[in-house]
């Protein structure tokens, strides 16, 4: 009887570990799900290794950040096609669901 008992208990004690592990890796409104954040970290390589390709944009001016497959773009840019270059490369990589550009800062011309 005793034996069964401590059994019954590992096996509750054992579930509720694995229900907090599972837990830990789920997302909430405002955080990424482990598989998120991997693949919002890839959606962020992927728009940076365009920017870099693409010879109208600088790339180490424009800061890009991935949150569930969102777009933010922030920075610097000349000109105005180079904004919408910037924009334009975003939004056609894979797995991009919407771009944000409102951070995106045309450079006073002196």
């Amino acid at each position: 009887m005793i034996g069964s008992l401590r059994g019954w208990m590992m096996r509750v004690v054992l579930a509720g570990l694995l229900g907090a592990a599972i837990a830990g890796c789920a997302g909430g409104p405002t955080t990424s799900s482990t598989g998120e954040y991997i693949d919002d970290s890839a959606i962020t390589t992927k728009v940076k290794s365009g920017f870099v390709a693409d010879s109208m944009i600088s790339a180490f001016d424009i800061h890009v950040e991935t949150f569930r497959g969102t777009v933010k773009l922030s920075g610097f840019v000349n000109t105005d096609a180079q904004k919408e270059r910037a924009i334009s490369i975003a939004r056609s990589t894979a797995g991009v669901h919407d771009v944000e550009a409102a951070g995106l800062t045309l450079t006073p011309r002196r």
